[in-house]
């Protein structure tokens, strides 16, 4: 039997109740509680004496025995609680001003409890609500130099009375009945080349760590073993690609594209055409593209796509592009429109705003060949759109979408089209390999020429009089400029400003008498279309809008970007915003206005934004203070998740992992000598990853 089978209840020790309060953790499972793995580690040897605390200590672990504990009514309607701990080296009360009484019940006079925060002095050492567990005598007679898990705890494991001691406990438990069945997928030639202890050894060490070397092996281990999944799935399903059919092979560019290039009203940057040049030679091979485009904001990336489908057209297919946003999608049907008007190429807009009559009259050019390039949103993969020859695939924003949606429209051509995602959130490099290692990789690493460097800077509160008659003198210089912010509308639950409001307060004050509009994403389409061509032309002055505008929106006049409580945001996110401006001949300028901020992480997060200009560098920080899945959101879903390893700081175990994947399925494509590892697989990323298929 498996772990994944083995219900939680089956553990010894957990009955209903129990096992209610795991299950709201997401523990239903043997397996499941084995992977719910410690948020940290505390060693007996960092523990130190009360009597060892200074004046500005940073955070600080103790083990103390409660001996007094006082409930008092706050003002706020909540109670307080204060509770007196001693270690016999001093006194060390630790205070909660909300929840007081929930608390006090869970604590016990006389017990022992690892106490840790941050302490401070007022009349004698305190900490404000401290992270506590209590101790069990099992645990105080082992050794001084234990190294303590500490796990995630919720709240509904809290309320039943679950915490970390808990949870050890059943792990405890759950190894002794179970262990034997845990089946360790890495195959022995490669944990021999790495080093790497086996499976059981692992997740005991993870739980119930021997010595610090041991756990911090066992841990490398287990990240190498998420890597080594994830790139299973990126080389599968190159390998799968590489074998698919071509049914869309162009024969020379054409003369369309030749037409469109050679009346471009600016030039390509090398760049640029060393990309054209990429994707034609794909086009014409024999093999199937499958290619990454990345390029940083205004980096030029459109051109290049329009181009690729000039020579599809010119060559009898369709191509169909597919943006996140209606806007987007409205923006690269006007660009590719303006930049086509003297060739003869159908070129429609779908999306999922239309009136029935115009969509079914699309509908009808998209399904009889008519139509030679489709744009849209993920409406062109909905029921009902059916192309003739669809010979090429661009997803824009391919990090929007994820690799479901890429797969449903590649569906829709019934065939094999060659396919091209394109990204203004550039990563670095090993990265784009190891996140997109089933695609080939164009990078356009320069602007266009003439480009100037936005000039960016962090404002606060007390500076935002001075910042508004800024943009007040940039708009009575010809000039325009965006506002954005966070919400749409003001929430109770937050002291956000929202663009409602802001648009109601500056038209009506500071810039009284400037034509002004409010753009959101709630808006009809003919209304933002509306809007977008008002403010292009000029007609409007100042744009207070949402993210809606993040991508695509292109106005060579606009030099000013505010970013409202810009502490909101991402910094690729911030990056996309500062890219709206900066298109054109003038300096531009981006304001990143920071709301109530107490966190100096946070001032320093959005000030990286004044140091570099580079998306590269950006992205990586951004990594390193989010996360790859706030990065890259939950749209990413369906592939491996990634519980313990870091895209960044644990590149070299992710390197090694990638090679060690190619290499065993370069030798062993179906996992044919691997039958546990081929089963863990097909069971766990079968439905959800495209193109994969061991059997």
């Amino acid at each position: 039997m498996k772990l994944s089978e083995i219900d939680i209840s089956q553990v010894k020790d957990v009955g209903p109740v129990r096992q209610k309060a795991l299950n709201s953790a997401g523990i239903f499972t043997v397996e499941d509680l084995l992977y719910y793995f410690p948020r940290r580690y505390i060693d007996r040897k960092t523990i130190q004496p009360i009597s060892n605390i200074l004046m500005n200590s940073p955070e600080m672990t103790f083990i103390a025995k409660l001996y007094k504990t006082k409930l008092f009514p706050a003002k706020n309607g909540h109670t307080l609680l204060n509770a007196a701990f001693s270690d016999g080296t001093g006194i060390l009360t630790c205070t909660w001003f909300q929840g007081g009484e929930y608390i006090s019940k869970m604590l016990v006079e006389g017990e022992e409890y690892i106490i840790s925060g941050v302490p401070k002095y007022f009349s004698g050492w305190k900490i404000d609500h401290p992270v506590i567990e209590r101790m069990d005598d099992e645990e105080n007679l082992k050794n001084t130099g234990k190294i303590i898990p500490l796990y995630p705890l919720t709240a509904a494991l809290t309320a039943k009375n679950i915490d970390s001691r808990t949870i050890r406990k059943l792990i405890n438990s759950a190894l002794l009945q179970f262990g034997h069945l845990l089946t360790d997928t890495v195959p022995f030639s490669l944990r021999q080349k790495r080093n790497y202890p086996d499976l059981l050894n692992s997740v005991r060490e993870m739980h119930l760590p021997t010595d610090e070397q041991n756990r911090s092996l066992a841990l490398k281990r287990m990240k190498y073993e998420e890597f080594f999944r994830l790139q299973l799935v990126l080389c599968r399903r190159r390998m799968n690609m590489k074998a698919l059919p071509k049914s869309f092979r162009i024969d020379n560019a054409g003369s369309l594209m030749k037409t469109v290039y050679e009346k471009l009203p600016f030039e390509l940057t090398e760049a640029q055409k060393k990309v054209v040049r990429e994707i034609y030679d794909d086009l014409k091979s024999d093999r199937l593209m499958n290619r990454m485009l990345q390029g940083d904001v205004g980096s030029g990336k459109t051109v290049v796509a329009l181009l690729a489908m000039l020579m599809m057209a010119g060559n009898g297919f369709q191509s169909a592009v597919m943006a996140p946003t209606e806007i987007l999608a409205e923006q690269h049907y006007k660009v590719f429109s303006s930049l086509c008007e003297e060739i003869d190429v159908e070129i429609i807009l779908l999306t999922g705003s239309m009136k029935k009559a115009v969509r079914e009259e699309r509908l009808a050019y998209v399904s009889d060949g008519r139509a030679q390039i489709v744009i849209g949103t993920h409406a062109i993969i909905q029921e009902g759109v059916n192309f003739k020859n669809l010979g090429l695939v661009i997803i824009d924003e391919q990090h929007r979408f994820g690799v479901l949606q890429r797969g449903e429209l590649v569906k829709k051509a019934g065939e094999t089209p060659n396919i091209l995602v394109m990204s203004a959130t550039p990563i670095p490099r090993t990265l784009s390999l190891s996140l997109y290692g089933d695609l080939d990789i164009s990078i356009i690493d320069s602007l266009p020429k003439g480009r100037k460097t936005v000039r960016t800077a962090v404002r606060y509160e007390q500076d935002m009089p001075k910042v508004l008659d800024f943009i007040k003198a940039e708009v009575q210089n010809g000039r325009q400029a965006y506002i954005v912010y966070p919400l749409i509308e003001k929430s109770e639950k937050s002291d956000l400003q929202a663009s409602n409001d802001g648009y109601e307060e500056l038209s009506s004050g500071v810039f009284k008498g400037i034509e002004m509009s409010l753009l959101t994403g709630k808006m009809k389409s003919d209304e933002k279309d509306g809007i977008m061509n008002r403010f292009k032309a000029g007609e409007i002055k100042i744009l207070i809008s949402t993210t809606v505008i993040e991508v695509g929106v292109d106005n060579p006049n606009a030099t000013v970007m505010l970013v409202m409580h810009s502490e909101r945001f991402g910094l690729s996110q911030l990056h996309q915003l500062r890219g709206r401006v900066g298109r054109g001949q003038h300096q531009s300028y981006c304001i990143l206005h920071l709301g109530e901020v107490n966190n100096d992480e946070t001032v320093a997060r959005v000030k990286v934004m004044e140091t570099t200009n580079d998306g590269f560098k950006i992205s990586e920080a951004d990594f390193e203070l989010r996360g790859p899945g706030e990065f890259f959101g939950e749209k990413q879903s369906g592939m491996p998740d990634l519980k313990l390893a870091h895209l960044i700081y644990d590149r070299d175990i992710l390197n090694a992992a990638r090679e060690d994947a190619f290499e065993l399925l370069n030798s062993d494509p179906v996992l044919a000598h691997h039958p546990d590892l081929r089963d863990i697989m097909n069971e766990k990323f079968r439905d959800k990853v495209q193109f994969l298929d061991y059997s």
